[in-house]
């Protein structure tokens, strides 16, 4: 008597794209703002890693209104007052271009006709200047800002924001982010994703996924 094999089965084909900006679609890095303040390197270094540091940033990303977070970090750190009040008044200058080989990549998915959405851990203050700048964020069919729902990636309830808002069906899904640990965050809730490094290996793993560029 011969038993049949068990049956496999394959991955849904996806439909629909997620991408995170910075980092993957928008090269954001304060020093290009801090390089103008700081003349030395390290003291610019020192000064965003104990002062405007990174967990400083996402509290902002999550809600925080900017006016409140230089306050409160300006009555801790009185000597930094000029450059802590920068990181606001002069945020577009922590904004390089687009990176160029993913928004190629991006406009083929588009033409290809996925669905396309971006999650993003961004300021509800700052985030306009990003929508004026790129024109390529037009293309998306939504974008939920961290700012905007007061939640931050890797929270489950900002990706739960979205399939429900954008009605997605998270089995056709691929999730793309910079942050291993929001990567992490996807699979956990039944995503597809992608650790993004660079446009080049992007385009590999969208092609091993099944996805024809």
């Amino acid at each position: 008597m011969h038993t049949a094999p068990p049956l496999t089965h394959s991955p849904a084909p996806i439909n629909t794209v997620i991408f995170d900006l910075g980092g993957v679609l928008i090269d954001w890095n304060p020093r290009y703002l801090y390089r103008q303040i700081f003349a030395d390197p390290g003291e610019m270094e020192s000064f965003l890693s104990s002062v405007c540091n990174q967990a400083w940033n996402e509290q902002q990303d999550a809600g925080r209104p900017w006016a409140e977070a230089v306050r409160e970090l300006t009555a801790r750190h009185p000597d930094h007052a000029t450059a802590i009040a920068a990181y606001h008044e002069r945020w577009p200058e922590t904004l390089g271009g687009e990176i160029a080989d993913t928004v190629d990549i991006l406009s083929r998915l588009k033409t290809a006709g996925l669905r396309l959405y971006a999650l993003t851990n961004w300021s509800a203050e700052t985030f306009p200047v990003a929508l004026e700048r790129f024109a390529f964020l037009s293309w998306f069919a939504g974008i939920v800002v961290s700012g905007e729902e007061r939640l931050i990636k890797p929270d489950p309830r900002l990706f739960e924001v979205m399939l429900s808002r954008y009605d997605i069906d998270r089995s056709r899904a691929l999730f793309i982010d910079d942050s291993a640990r929001n990567v992490a965050a996807a699979g956990n809730l039944g995503l597809r994703s992608l650790h993004f490094t660079d446009p080049d290996t992007l385009r590999r793993d969208l092609e091993s996924a099944g996805i024809a560029l």
